[in-house]
């Protein structure tokens, strides 16, 4: 009965979030503008002839609204540049000592709509990893970035969250002003080179009387919008040129494990939907996998040897050689060494385990042939004897 109630709760409360919404969306049906400022999820129906204009893309479609005619854009994130930290020191003979990558991205933001970046800070050999400094000098009060550590080694790698709550007021200022660009700084401490983000923002809808569907410009698969392509399912790319499924800097679903994992397990760069892993300072260390996941190097180790010298290290786990087991192949499946004088494993006094005897109490030894508290043959019949032969001793009333 619980388990349906708690069921029940969970229908009504999602319900409630989607009617909340739904509501939040037609309070702003008057105009274009305001709709797509309502919330993440409202857009606008330019089809005409409708009853309904603003609600969210469900619900237009559901409400006769042809896909092609509803306009509900959504944030971009473009990588201008991306200078590979092995290219640069190869370029300039030399390794800096704090190195961003990518070095500048362009965000193209909703209001409410967070955009997610990745930043990979990496330090040379025996330099410490400096504190990253944001300059929002630039910016109005309304963007808001922040940085949070997906892996804390080196190279350290960071998620840069960008979000507008809410455009800049109209009044006192020119329409440039308040869609941007603007540009914010990131910098480490002591560094004049860092990471350079640029922000614009989509304030008004435009679609209403200056958005061409079909373009020739976005290759006839989506609408010219404020000069850029508002693609349509399944095209993607700056022209509408590409068909299939859109991987977005921002948003490499395709190089997380999981839903909310770091892009490539954190070791490694999403390009085009494919993770290309880090390179390790020592050669013969890799990580590998499809997302990776793995490495030849993160293994169990025994007297300082990977796999105690008897394996291999693959992705995690050591794959031990013929005659090896164990987590860190450190158990022999030898028995030779467990064969006693008689040619009986432990001379039949206890257990081969790893390719050593475990003796039975009290015997000991390599081979468990020695036992320093066990009587010998002529002590066990020496009262046998003193009794037979001479009548006298322990046994002499039996």
């Amino acid at each position: 009965m619980a388990v349906k109630l708690l069921f029940l709760w969970l229908l009504l409360l999602q319900f409630s979030l989607s009617w909340t919404e739904e509501q939040r969306c037609l309070k702003y049906a008057s105009s274009c503008d305001q709709c797509i400022l309502a919330g993440s999820e409202c857009a606008w129906c330019t089809s005409p002839g409708v009853n309904i204009r603003c609600a969210t893309t469900e619900h237009l479609q559901s409400s006769g609204c042809p896909r092609s005619q509803i306009y509900n854009p959504t944030g971009r994130v473009w990588v201008l540049k991306n200078v590979r930290r092995a290219d640069q020191d190869a370029r300039m003979h030399n390794t800096r000592a704090v190195f961003l990558e990518p070095q500048e991205v362009s965000v193209y933001l909703r209001p409410g709509v967070p955009e997610l970046i990745s930043l990979t800070i990496s330090t040379a050999p025996g330099h410490p990893t400096p504190e990253l400094i944001i300059d929002l000098s630039n910016a109005p009060a309304e963007v808001n970035v922040t940085l949070s550590n997906i892996v804390t080694d080196n190279p350290r790698n960071l998620q840069v969250s960008v979000e507008v709550s809410q455009c800049p007021s109209k009044s006192g200022t020119s329409n440039q002003n308040r869609t941007g660009p603007w540009s914010i700084l990131i910098t480490p401490r002591g560094f004049s080179e860092g990471f350079k983000l640029e922000i614009s923002l989509m304030c008004e809808c435009n679609c209403t009387g200056n958005c061409a569907e079909n373009s020739p410009e976005c290759n006839g698969h989506g609408a010219l919008v404020n000069g850029h392509c508002e693609c349509h399912t399944p095209y993607f790319g700056v022209s509408c040129q590409i068909k299939g499924d859109a991987i977005s800097y921002q948003d490499e679903e395709r190089c997380r494990s999981r839903p909310n994992e770091p892009v490539c397990s954190g070791r490694g760069s999403c390009v085009e939907g494919i993770c290309e892993c880090n390179k390790r300072e020592n050669p013969k260390e890799a990580y590998s996998g499809r997302y990776c996941e793995c490495s030849n190097f993160n293994c169990p180790h025994l007297n300082n040897r990977l796999c105690g010298g008897n394996g291999r290290c693959e992705c995690g786990r050591c794959q031990c050689e013929s005659d090896w087991i164990g987590e860190d192949c450190s158990c022999s499946m030898q028995t030779a060494s467990c064969l006693g004088r008689n040619q009986i494993l432990c001379s039949g006094r206890g257990l081969c385990d790893c390719g050593k005897c475990q003796c039975d109490p009290p015997y000991s030894g390599p081979t468990c042939e020695d036992c320093p508290a066990c009587q010998g043959f002529c002590q066990e019949l020496a009262a046998c004897v003193e009794c037979r032969a001479f009548g006298t001793g322990v046994n002499k009333d039996t």
